[in-house]
């Protein structure tokens, strides 16, 4: 039959052979062998068994072989992701590598930066997604002479590591993990509007010297309510100041042209081969398959766009419905939907005019180092209209390595002396710096107006700006109402600065325009993050308050469609009492017509603060304290509290307000007040997804 010699096959032969052939019965089948019914029998038989063998080679080829996970990886939620970094700079003759955790895009940034300054210093560095590596190989990194391992990272919602470093940071709270010999610094990213600020870059310096590394340089730490590029810059310079005592080197001329990309032009190149926006994979949009995920989103179609609020309001709160019916995405109440934006097209096109460049031209941006894992800037081939609409950050304000970098394309001599000082670490530089570029919003596009003779390449701007970013908002629905779809409530963004400049919010602004109609069809890249530490209570008996006033309604939406669900079937549900507030009760009370539905079916118990209409203003805290007694009791019945909208002022006075609460009706001194709450968060019993 011509086919290879398998034991398998043999196999099945020889048991086919033995049930046809046997030596009992040979000169009956020795008579017979030959009838054609016989010869038609056998045939069919021996065609099923070639149909059989190839088959079972399909599935050898086809299956994915999945690498079994230990009792200790389970222990430890360290899971191996297969690359040695240690290898890989060996390999590469890196002596230093930059490990980010970075949910935003920002922590990744200040890693790329802290890389490409280290070649001032004669240092070879690497950055590293911690996701991409074997973490167990780190603790070998001692073996390379002159090393140094530096970790940026992120701290993400309430005290928690950012997707990509959950891995690391578990390695690191092993307490089995050994890391004598190994030099570390760490840069924390985090908001001091938060209770847990910069916790993930305060527990990754504690933990590393407890497990025996050597600190080299103390732990920076950056602020995003203040000034995070200031504090990343003043760190900076502190660290290499160490790393010059520390490793005998010194800084060279630091105006050197460095670059990590290069741009290749195409001439031709099929339509099939180019990203058109696409994140991780070229056609993905035009061929959509599941899983969807930040590498993989669902195109999901807008079936419905209308604003919450009255016409004479100052404010503008749409509510969307993303239709997911085709893809089965599946998600509960307390989950964030993750939305890719575009950049607004008479943006893009007004900078490709201002730096003389053809932005439908294709392109690639490759990178320099052969042994980088991230071989393209952004999905390359592709264009540059592409590139800024989809994948590049053109609004926000440039840090100042971006203005460092671009000043040596400014022909006016007083322009370049002025873009160079915004990007020193003179006094009057981060001053002037704060001043201009930060507090004014100024964008790239406004530099470059304000800088007439300012004229960088466009592959060298688009280098150094950073990566546009998806845009996460609490889901505003429940599977048990809205199955094949996701709500969004979201406020759109927008404000003039201080010099008169129009800034909107990107993902709102481009959002806004999106009214779909028979004629009008719209798509919006989706994918859905999972959020654990926002979740209804498991019994569904126990009794919830829920605080949310403005867009802080959306996942509360969710939580009361899913109780009122549960009512409908017959469930015993416990008590639903929401706090909302807002600025006016006839302007932008959102969702009104379904709270007060909900009200009077005897779903919720709702109370009102509107913060305009009195003379006096009053907010959910005030109405909190109005209702103290009624929430003292429901928290001794074991009632779940959440919190969701501002983390500024909201969020930190309705908490104070609770400690007041409990310290008055619970009897207890403000010290113990603070360890009850402490107690309903590791029991999972107060709960917060709150935004700055």
């Amino acid at each position: 039959l011509g086919l290879p010699v398998d034991p398998f096959y043999l196999a099945l032969l020889a048991m086919a052979e033995d049930s046809i052939i046997n030596e009992e019965v040979a000169e009956e089948v020795e008579e017979y062998f030959f009838n054609t019914a016989d010869i038609v029998v056998f045939g069919v038989f021996i065609a099923g068994l070639v149909g059989f063998y190839l088959y079972k080679k399909y599935q050898e080829s086809t299956t994915v072989t999945i690498k079994p996970i230990s009792l200790q990886q389970l222990k430890t939620g360290v899971v191996e992701s297969g690359l040695d970094v240690v290898k890989r700079m060996q390999d590469s003759g890196k002596s230093m590598v930059v490990f980010y955790g970075s949910q935003t895009g920002t922590a990744e940034e200040f890693s790329t930066r802290l890389c490409k300054e280290a070649r001032y210093y004669g240092v070879k560095a690497m950055c590293a997604d911690p996701n991409e590596y074997d973490v167990e190989t780190l603790a070998n990194l001692r073996d390379i002479p002159d090393h140094l391992a530096v970790f940026v990272v992120a701290t993400y919602g309430e005290g928690e590591p950012t997707d990509n470093a959950v891995n690391l940071y578990n390695f690191m709270k092993n307490e089995e993990t050994d890391l004598h010999g190994l030099n570390y610094a760490v840069f924390g990213l985090g908001n001091s509007t938060y209770e847990y600020f910069n916790k993930m870059g305060k527990d990754m310096d504690e933990l590393l010297e407890k497990r025996g590394a050597s600190r080299i340089s103390a732990l920076g730490m950056g602020d995003d309510d203040g000034n995070i590029e200031e504090d990343f810059c003043s760190w900076k310079e502190l660290f290499y100041a160490d790393v010059c005592k520390r490793y005998g080197v010194s800084k060279c001329e630091d105006n050197m042209n460095i670059r990590n990309y290069q741009l290749v032009e195409h001439e031709t190149m099929h339509k099939s081969k180019v990203f058109t926006g696409e994140m991780g994979y070229v056609g993905s949009y035009a061929s959509q398959r599941a899983p969807y995920d930040t590498k993989n989103p669902y195109m999901a179609p807008l079936r419905v766009n209308y604003n919450l609020c009255s016409d004479d309001s100052a404010r503008v709160v749409f509510h969307c419905e993303l239709d997911i019916a085709k893809a089965k995405i599946k998600y509960d109440p307390g989950d964030h939907v993750a939305i890719y934006p575009e950049n607004n097209a008479e943006l893009v096109s007004k900078l490709g005019e201002r730096l003389n460049t053809d932005l439908d031209k294709i392109i690639s941006m490759n990178s320099l180092d052969e042994f980088s894992t991230k071989k393209h800037l952004f999905p390359c081939p592709t264009t540059f209209r592409t590139a800024l609409t989809h994948y590049i950050d053109i609004t926000t304000p440039p840090r100042t390595n971006v203005l460092k970098e671009l000043a040596q394309y400014a022909s006016d001599p007083n322009e370049k002396e002025f873009l160079t000082k915004l990007a020193s670490n003179s006094v009057e530089g981060k001053n002037e710096y704060n001043n201009w570029v930060v507090k004014d919003q100024r964008h790239i596009m406004q530099i470059l107006e304000d800088c007439p003779s300012l004229a960088p390449p466009m592959d060298h701007v688009v280098e150094l700006l950073p990566r546009l970013q998806a845009r996460y908002y609490s889901i505003a629905s429940s599977p048990k109402v809205a199955p094949r779809s996701i709500h969004v409530c979201a406020a759109l963004v927008k404000y003039k600065t201080s010099v008169g400049h129009t800034r909107e919010g990107v993902c709102t602004a481009w959002l806004e325009k999106m009214q779909p109609s028979e004629t009008d069809e719209y798509s919006v890249p989706i994918f859905v993050r999972r959020n654990q530490n926002f979740r209804l209570p498991r019994k569904a008996t126990a009794p919830i308050i829920m605080v949310g006033p403005g867009t802080g309604l959306a996942p509360f939406r969710g939580f009361i469609q899913h109780r009122a669900a549960l009512i409908t079937d017959g469930r015993e549900v416990g008590e639903n009492v929401l706090f909302f507030g807002c600025r006016y009760e006839q302007q932008d009370y959102l969702y009104r017509d379904e709270l007060k539905k909900y009200e009077a079916d005897g779903v919720i118990k709702l109370f009102e603060a509107f913060s305009r209409d009195t003379e006096k203003k009053v907010y959910v805290q005030h109405i909190m304290e109005d209702n103290a007694n009624m929430i003292w009791e429901l928290l001794e019945k074991g009632a779940h509290f959440y919190i969701c909208g501002d983390a500024r002022h909201m969020a930190r006075d309705v908490h104070q307000t609770l400690i007041r609460i409990i310290q008055d009706y619970g009897k207890m001194s403000h010290k113990d007040a603070e360890t009850y709450i402490v107690s309903m968060e590791s029991s999972f019993r107060y709960q917060k997804d709150v935004w700055s």
